[in-house]
């Protein structure tokens, strides 16, 4: 799924897209992903095992009423969705940050998540003209279009594609 703006989509197909195909504008939004409550249980048992993520018994004593993912869940599951659809991988070369990391409402079983991707301004780097830096707001949101979660993302991004190997 794809938002349209008055900035018009890459004419290239994500596996061709090159740091010029990322306008200041450009909107895109990608998913759903649907979350499941064994997914937050194994990604909490792994790097955040706080009873609200993994003993859904307590959780429901929590303040929260139930079990929720880890906000990095939520932060794992937009990567997803920004490799899968937005960020080319042959042309993406790093990401120097995130600004503004919020993670703004409970994401809980049973909930469809989609990210919506709005690049905010890019540049050619001065030092590495081959490349240049990309700044996009990204806005992860619930089946009620709620943000769940934002962040300002910087990525850097070759100008031409390297040759497939």
């Amino acid at each position: 799924m794809t938002d349209r703006t008055t900035v018009p989509l890459p004419a290239r197909t994500l596996p061709d897209r090159t740091f010029d195909d990322y306008v200041p504008g450009l909107v895109e939004t990608h998913g759903p992903l649907e979350v499941t409550e064994s997914e937050i249980v194994a990604f909490a048992s792994s790097f955040d095992p706080h009873d609200m993520h993994v003993d859904p018994e307590a959780a429901r004593r929590s303040p929260f009423g139930g079990l929720i993912a880890s906000g990095w869940h939520t932060t794992a599951l937009m990567m997803r969705l920004m490799v899968g659809g937005f960020l080319n991988q042959r042309a993406s070369v790093a990401s120097p940050g995130v600004d503004e990391l919020r993670w703004l409402l409970p994401v809980r079983p049973g909930d469809s998540l989609r990210a919506r991707f709005t690049v905010l301004s890019s540049r050619v780097s001065a030092s590495k003209p081959d490349r240049g830096l990309v700044r996009t707001r990204i806005e992860v949101l619930n089946q009620r279009d709620e943000v769940v979660m934002s962040q300002v993302m910087m990525n850097l991004v070759l100008r031409e594609l390297p040759p497939i190997v």
